[in-house]
């Protein structure tokens, strides 16, 4: 089993960062991709980043030159700085981590931590 923390979430206005932070801990030798999912009000819960265990990344296009993802490893650790936030950046941002166990693969989710930006 793993279990994902986020933190770092909270009211921002528009124009500012906040940096969000995921903490793994369990059964984490096997994570290999982790990723940022957010869901606003009445909408689905959407990719938001994503990055593999060789450090590739990937975006959404919404937030393209505007977010980035990065992982400390050593740490167990996902980040997400969001730079320039913008209010339909509004939303609850998760953790996600897959993970390969030696029974099979499994994913993960973290409960979550809000974002609110204001105009």
């Amino acid at each position: 089993q793993v279990q994902l923390v986020e933190s770092g979430g909270g009211l921002v206005q528009a124009g500012g960062s906040l940096r969000l932070s995921c903490a793994a801990s369990g059964d984490t030798a096997g994570i290999s991709a982790m990723a940022w999912h957010r869901q606003a009000p009445g909408k689905e819960r959407e990719l938001v980043a994503a990055i593999t265990s060789a450090g590739s990344t990937n975006y959404a296009d919404s937030v393209k030159g505007r977010f980035t993802i990065s992982r400390d490893s050593a740490e167990n650790t996902l980040y997400l700085q969001m730079n320039s936030l913008k209010p339909e950046d509004t939303a609850v941002f998760y953790c996600y981590a897959r993970c390969l166990h030696a029974w099979g693969t499994q994913g993960y989710w973290g409960k979550g931590t809000p974002v609110t930006v204001t105009v």
